[in-house]
């Protein structure tokens, strides 16, 4: 039944070799699985989008449960984890996720580097891989702040006088970040939007930039 469907859809759409396209071209030669480091050193990429994949799918389904205002926002976390059905067990993935993803990313800038990749004709991925940085980093610095308790309130008024002391623009930063004078309502929902708005229609576009790239460079060589 599903071929059937498939090959209709197919036969109408033309999907397979847009597929095709997509998923098969040529492994190098030495991301080899015999040697079994090298094509696990290169697979932290791969891992790390995999992660951000968990962490956008866990991220829909807590969404649907949060409430992003000073008065219910502890409160709808603390439903989340204690009533809602594998609820406790979503958020320990987007959780740990935030930071894992930051550590994989770390891993694989890391082989980027020390493998030469950032080189020509390559240099434009390697700006966009660190532009994707950046945008994770402030997904975990938005979300961060979102479950409304003592140490997120903190946390982010620290980050908050950390923009301010950027010179010439850092009260400006301060007054974008947090929606006034002090953290409050208008912080929480800024916060909120920046999350789940923002910072995800920035990631998904330089992700696909970062794949394009690669798609049409191919993956660097040893070195």
């Amino acid at each position: 039944m599903f071929k059937k469907t498939y090959d209709w859809i197919d036969e109408r759409l033309g999907i397979t070799p847009i597929w095709r396209d997509i998923a098969d071209h040529d492994v190098p030669a030495h991301v080899n699985p015999a040697n079994k480091m090298s094509a696990f050193v290169y697979c932290f990429g791969g891992l790390t989008f995999l992660i951000i994949v968990t962490q956008i799918l866990s991220g829909m389904f807590l969404a649907m449960y949060y409430v992003p205002d000073i008065v219910n926002a502890y409160r709808s976390v603390q439903y989340i984890t204690d009533e809602v059905l594998l609820g406790q067990i979503v958020r320990g993935m987007h959780f740990w996720g935030a930071s894992l993803v930051i550590i994989m990313m770390f891993l694989h800038m890391l082989r980027v580097f020390f493998t030469g990749s950032y080189k020509a004709p390559r240099e434009m991925n390697w700006v966009v891989g660190v532009l994707i940085f950046f945008v994770v980093m402030g997904f975990g610095f938005t979300g961060y702040l979102l479950p409304w308790d003592q140490k997120a309130y903190w946390a982010t008024a620290v980050g908050a006088q950390i923009a301010e002391s950027v010179p010439w623009i850092g009260k400006y930063i301060k007054t974008v970040l947090i929606g006034g004078d002090v953290l409050g309502a208008l912080t929480l929902t800024r916060f909120f939007a920046i999350h789940v708005f923002f910072l995800p229609a920035g990631l998904l576009g330089l992700l696909g930039l970062h794949f394009i790239m690669i798609r049409k460079q191919g993956i660097a060589g040893p070195l």
